[in-house]
């Protein structure tokens, strides 16, 4: 380990993981180029696209915009932690069911922002979109996902069916 160097130790999927970088490495060079999770993608480096969004304590965040040192006792789930080959996550699946996807490069944060932006939804927090802000329930219509994602850009333009996969994992058709 040099002056410039710390050995930093995060929870990646379940594991944890001691990596050794410079202390203004990000969380998305972390976990690209040192721990090889390249789920992740590199889209903008400027948190305007998405493409790198993980969960961190189960909320969304660009790991473009956060240095990975200040996450030592954070849990970080990546795309490859939400589902497996064998198991894939229901949104996952609703992804690969309704074609929510063209090129790919944007999906796993799409993904990752999804599942996060449903767990905000059964915390009952409202967003722009959001007809009555005072109530816990929450009608989660097209436009209200949207909403929600709308940090996430798709360049191939498949946001019908990426709101249709969203809606239809929150609408229980998909477990």
């Amino acid at each position: 380990m040099t002056a410039s160097t710390v050995a930093a130790t995060l929870r990646i999927n379940g594991a944890e993981r001691t990596v050794e970088i410079d202390s203004r490495t990000t969380l998305l060079d972390a976990l690209r180029e040192h721990l090889h999770l390249t789920g992740a993608k590199k889209g903008c480096d400027h948190g305007q696209c998405g493409a790198c969004t993980v969960l961190l304590n189960g909320r969304r965040i660009n790991a473009c915009l956060t240095l990975a040192v200040m996450h030592e006792g954070d849990d970080i789930v990546t795309i490859e932690g939400l589902g497996s080959p064998d198991a894939l996550h229901p949104l996952q699946a609703a992804f690969v069911e309704r074609d929510a996807f063209q090129c790919g490069y944007c999906t796993s944060g799409q993904i990752c922002s999804a599942a996060g932006m449903l767990e905000e939804v059964k915390a009952g927090w409202p967003s722009h979109a959001t007809a009555d802000v005072a109530s816990r329930e929450m009608s989660l219509t097209d436009a209200e996902i949207r909403e929600r994602m709308s940090g996430n850009i798709c360049r191939c333009a498949a946001y019908p069916n990426i709101v249709a996969a969203i809606r239809d994992v929150a609408n229980g058709d998909r477990s």
